[in-house]
């Protein structure tokens, strides 16, 4: 495949570092995002234009591809005036890099093959400075023809690409992994709020714990806050809270029940309504310890 012209919407911290990569390797790109100086680091580096809309850059893309913040904001770039859906062209294809709510992912998807346009949905693990290398992970679903066709560019982008199935199984996936991991540091984070209200020795819990089979690397991260007030899992609470809340949504639209996503959500929730949503997850710690009976 010769290099194609990569449109990408969503320059964030993710976003940006993935398109710094795109650039390094030679790809021509056009950008939107509100954050005009993360536009302009972008034009800097050369081989790059800004697009005036989302048509505008469909129009321009041969890849149109998508870092954003929740499928409210997708859907709007998808079908709002001037919107993707407006400047698609045959051939082409939309892929959705952030989490969003499979059943959105799976609607928007099939409006596009109307058009003759291919969608995947690739969410991404690990962090910003894998992107930055290209060596994250993506999970990726869709069309297995228009996945074969356009893996060399998802392998420019990340070190290990997995192939999960039918459009929507990416995103169902990353929601399974965040409510996994999510719900953990949650767990954890409140053991130690309870050792430090109990007077137990939160550095002694953790070597005991740590001992065996509850160890993993999320324990580390919360231990790291609770005991020694190191803040390093870079993922927000804000962002723990809304794919929580996908989760939930999700089962529901799978007319099953999440008791335990429902309660990591409420009390996700709840950390965000008292400010901490800027924090990163095992500081919810925070609010655990600040729990009064009502």
């Amino acid at each position: 495949m010769s290099k194609p012209v990569i449109g990408f919407i969503g320059l964030g911290l993710m976003g940006g570092n993935m398109v710094e990569n795109l650039q390094k390797r030679g790809f021509e790109v056009v950008v939107m995002d509100l954050n005009k100086d993360a536009v302009a680091k972008v034009l800097e580096r050369g081989n790059a234009r800004e697009a005036s809309s989302p048509k505008e850059l469909a129009e321009a893309c041969d890849i149109v591809e998508l870092c954003l913040t929740t499928s409210a904001v997708v859907e709007k770039i998808v079908y709002g005036e001037n919107g993707l859906l407006a400047g698609f062209k045959s051939g082409s294809v939309l892929i959705d890099f952030g989490t969003s709510i499979p059943a959105s992912t799976k609607k928007i998807g099939a409006d596009l093959a109307k058009k003759g346009v291919g969608m995947l949905d690739a969410p991404l693990g690990r962090t910003p400075a894998h992107a930055k290398d290209g060596l994250l992970n993506i999970m990726a679903a869709g069309d297995k023809d228009t996945f074969e066709k356009f893996e060399p560019i998802l392998k420019e982008q990340g070190e290990n690409v997995f192939y999960l199935g039918d459009l929507g199984a990416g995103h169902t996936t990353k929601l399974i992994n965040n409510f996994m991991g999510m719900t953990t540091v949650c767990a954890m984070s409140q053991a130690f709020a309870v050792a430090k209200l109990a007077g137990v020795d939160r550095q002694q819990l953790y070597d005991i714990m740590s001992a065996g089979p509850s160890n993993s690397p999320f324990m580390r991260f919360c231990k790291n806050y609770a005991v020694d007030d190191v803040s390093d899992l870079g993922f927000s609470i804000n962002n723990a809270n809304k794919d929580l809340g996908y989760f939930v949504q999700m089962v529901s639209d799978l007319n099953s029940q999440t008791s335990i996503g429902e309660a990591t959500s409420a009390n996700l929730k709840a950390a965000v309504e008292a400010g901490m949503g800027d924090g990163n997850v095992p500081e919810i710690f925070d609010y655990f310890v600040g729990l009064k009976d009502s």
